[in-house]
């Protein structure tokens, strides 16, 4: 078994309002809906507004084609950190911008100052329910579909480099095609988030 992800958008101001101890019930909730018993068919790809009728004010994305699992993502971004010292410096920049936010561990993964302690709110106390992968207030996924803006006219020129670099063909993600699929998917989560001015979370059980 690996490690899993389940990606959400917030209504941010609800969240917070939302008293702490309700608080992981609802993402739990949000996460897997609990209302129907029994098997249930697979979502289909992209997102399922909202998460759950319990929680009315979330979206959960489901990414194509990677089962839920976190490894895709880890996958690329191993790919971008292979890639990146060859790329236009044109896109390195607000592409670095753009996966640092949401999946990749930056040019120095020792640095300190990145790290999360996965609070939702600075009055939090530390989290006891669903792991936090990622959490971005609306104003930080304000600033990944700003930089994304800036990198994606830039991205289709970097095949020739990333498959150069950083193919993998017994990977998850093989090529730059697979590369390229993931991060307009992110790129999808971003953009619909910011357009909602909400925040968003990435959680494993």
């Amino acid at each position: 078994m690996g490690l899993d992800i389940t990606v959400l958008a917030v209504d941010w101001g609800l969240l917070e309002r939302t008293p702490a101890g309700e608080r992981e019930g609802l993402l739990y909730e949000a996460m897997d809906p609990d209302d129907e018993p029994g098997p249930r068919p697979e979502p289909e790809a992209g997102w399922v507004f909202p998460a759950s009728p319990k929680v009315p004010w979330s979206g959960r994305y489901e990414f194509r084609l990677t089962l839920g699992s976190y490894k895709p993502h880890f996958w690329a971004a191993d790919g971008w950190d292979k890639a990146r010292e060859f790329a236009d410096p044109a896109l390195r920049e607000p592409l670095d911008g753009f996966l640092r936010g949401l999946i990749w561990w930056g040019p120095d993964p020792d640095d300190e100052d990145d790290e999360d302690d996965g609070r939702l709110f600075p009055s939090d106390p530390e989290p006891s329910g669903p792991r936090r992968l990622l959490v971005r207030p609306p104003a930080s996924v304000r600033a990944l579909a700003a930089h994304w803006t800036r990198a994606e006219p830039l991205v289709a020129a970097l095949r020739e480099t990333y498959d150069a670099h950083a193919s993998h063909p017994a990977g998850w993600i093989p090529d730059f095609d697979a590369f390229d699929a993931l991060v307009r998917q992110w790129a999808e989560v971003v953009a619909e988030t910011a357009r909602r001015e909400w925040g968003l979370l990435g959680l494993t059980a």
